[in-house]
């Protein structure tokens, strides 16, 4: 990271750093990336305030979730050329610690699958329905951002743990098409086709009883407005907001709340690790019988890194946001 962003990232806030590769000592290992995700939650990370989790250090390497091959090793715990997953991606080498690498089945499930709907964006899913919005059958779910990687998650697991009706909103008719299409949603639209509220209330005449929330702003007031009483939001992300410089303004209608004993609760995924077991039995198995899908968007070579960044933030990807990383000896 080159500079810290005022509003939206620029060229201008990332910059191609070469350094010697470094060798491993006893406990690490050295991996070469193949793959790199790139998250809405890395926006957070440019700024220097405090969060969960230590900002982003001008001058030092960004990181997030990668997957690569093992090219040397230090550590009884893994040999060349086993398959890892990561958190130092944003550069094509990674030097770590053995026990900061998980090895992955490259024969089991595609590896691009161990970032996505098999990684943490499921596990992020899976744990919002599950553990924080406590999912009945037969419940009336809306997922904003429906179509990015954690939403076309979120309501396929939905509508598989017994769901009732599934509604999702998304930014482009291709989008919205991908949804009840493909994924099995039993509506959507288009957020830019008129205000949410309006929207949301004719997808769903009866209302809401759970709020999956990856945008925020207009969408969270508009869920609040239409959930049913006892009705549970599992806020994940706000992302219409992420580079605003000026205070988001809140939902104006929070007293609702208090009448209809609504329960809007924040979630992080690294505190439903003890769910990922379970996660991955019913994924895996999900996949495996073709009842569950996903889709993928590459960008290709570290120096687009960027790009593929911006893109996601602005919505250009259908599901989960890849970068292909290529290295040489």
């Amino acid at each position: 990271m080159a500079a810290r962003p005022v509003g939206w990232p620029t060229a201008e806030t990332f910059e191609l750093a070469t350094v010697e590769v470094p060798a491993p000592a006893d406990g690490q290992v050295l991996v070469r990336n193949t793959l790199m995700s790139v998250d809405p939650y890395m926006r957070g990370r440019m700024n220097d305030v405090e969060s969960y989790v230590p900002p982003f250090e001008v001058g030092g390497p960004l990181e997030g979730g990668a997957i690569g091959e093992v090219v040397e090793s230090r550590s009884p715990r893994y040999a060349v050329g086993d398959t890892v997953l990561h958190g130092l991606g944003w550069r094509d080498y990674a030097l770590l610690d053995a026990g900061s690498a998980v090895r992955v089945d490259p024969i089991a499930a595609p590896v691009s699958a161990y970032l996505g709907i098999l990684g943490m964006t499921g596990l992020t899913a899976y744990a919002g329905l599950v553990a924080v919005a406590q999912l009945k059958q037969g419940e009336t779910v809306f997922v904003s951002g429906a179509a990015g990687a954690v939403g076309s998650a979120a309501g396929q697991f939905a509508r598989l743990l017994g769901a009732g009706r599934v509604i999702g909103s998304a930014g482009t008719a291709a989008k919205v098409a991908y949804l009840t299409d493909e994924l099995g949603f039993d509506a959507a639209f288009d957020y830019h086709d008129g205000p949410v509220a309006r929207q949301l209330r004719a997808a769903a005449p009866d209302g809401i009883d759970v709020y999956f929330d990856n945008v925020g702003g207009e969408h969270l007031e508009a869920a609040i407005a239409s959930m049913n009483r006892f009705g549970r939001a599992a806020i994940c992300g706000m992302i219409s907001g992420y580079n605003d410089t000026e205070p988001t303004p809140g939902p104006r209608n929070l007293a609702r709340l208090i009448g209809w004993r609504l329960t809007l609760r924040g979630f992080l995924v690294r505190d439903h690790g003890d769910l990922r077991a379970e996660f991955v039995e019913r994924a895996g198995r999900w996949l495996a019988d073709g009842e569950l899908s996903y889709r993928e968007t590459f960008v290709d070579g570290l120096p687009n890194a960027p790009v593929a960044f911006l893109d996601m933030m602005r919505g250009g990807n259908i599901g989960k946001m890849l970068v292909r990383l290529s290295t040489s000896d």
